[in-house]
């Protein structure tokens, strides 16, 4: 019999990537939209991991069944770590993906190529009754000056990756799926699950 996880987030863009990364024939994964009435949680952690396990403990108690939440946050060395853990909601908090870029392009405005390092940080919990599990994965870039690219969402746009001489949202899906913050977070997850780690 398949183990069930539910996947503790409403935003479409990152269940199609952790669907993507997760792939396991042993387990089924849910959404929220099969759990009608599930509850919206405020992130008011003030780190990516307490957020993360927030969502993944009260996803788990209103469904009976594990849960899994991650929370990420873009670090941009010249404005000393931030977005960070407020990345989403950087110019407010009904921001839009372009809000955010607009505002994060504006604070960077004039600052040299060499000065706009940055990561990308993915902290994953997965949570039971019997057990919680927690994973981060991190992934290297810089803040470009202006958007490129159609794909992807959130800061993908802006965020370009050396190694792949290119923006996230430039980036093939199959590939950003393997090199993502994210990917690499999930991966772990994956990783936990296929070796039968976690106790359900």
């Amino acid at each position: 019999m398949k183990k069930r996880i539910v996947l503790a987030t409403g935003n479409q863009d990152k269940v199609k990537e952790i669907v993507e990364i997760l792939k396991n024939p042993d387990i089924e994964l849910l959404t929220l939209e099969d759990f009608p009435g599930a509850p919206e949680v405020v992130e008011d952690g003030e780190t990516l991991e307490e957020n993360a396990l927030k969502k993944a403990r009260v996803i788990f108690e209103f469904t009976q069944l594990p849960a899994v939440s991650d929370d990420t946050g873009l670090e941009v060395e010249y404005l000393n770590g931030a977005p960070g853990v407020y990345s989403s909601r950087y110019s407010g908090e009904n921001a839009t993906y372009a809000d955010n870029v607009k505002k994060l392009l504006g604070a960077l405005q004039g600052v040299p190529p060499g000065k706009r390092q940055a990561r990308f940080r993915c902290v994953v919990a997965l949570y039971s009754e019997n057990d919680t599990r927690i994973v981060e994965g991190i992934c290297e870039g810089e803040i470009t000056e202006q958007s490129r690219g159609n794909g992807g969402f959130g800061y993908d746009p802006v965020f370009f990756v050396p190694a792949q001489g290119c923006t996230f949202a430039e980036m093939d899906l199959n590939v950003k799926n393997k090199t993502s913050h994210r990917a690499k977070a999930f991966l772990k997850l994956r990783n936990l699950l296929e070796n039968k780690e976690f106790k359900f």
